[in-house]
């Protein structure tokens, strides 16, 4: 795998902000809440699985993973009702 460059690793830790916010949103009850509960555990579990394939990648910097760490706990807890 070739390594990121400044600007896709900085994309891609975006990208990775904008997950959490929705798992944290959703379970919060704050996103998708007229969603019916499969959509809104359909989309925390994709949401967790993106953030865990992103973090798994080794060309990180100094980056801190204390709310993806916090989020992918939150999304592997939640259940959908």
């Amino acid at each position: 795998m070739d390594e990121r460059t400044e600007d896709q690793l900085a994309q891609d830790y975006s990208a990775m902000g904008h997950s959490i916010e929705l798992i944290t949103s959703i379970i919060a009850g704050d996103s998708m809440a007229e969603d019916d509960a499969a959509d809104r555990q359909d989309c925390v579990d994709r949401n967790v699985q993106h953030l865990e394939l992103m973090k798994a990648k080794d060309d990180w910097g100094s980056e801190s993973f204390t709310a993806t760490d916090s989020a992918i706990s939150a999304g592997n807890g939640y259940t959908a009702s």
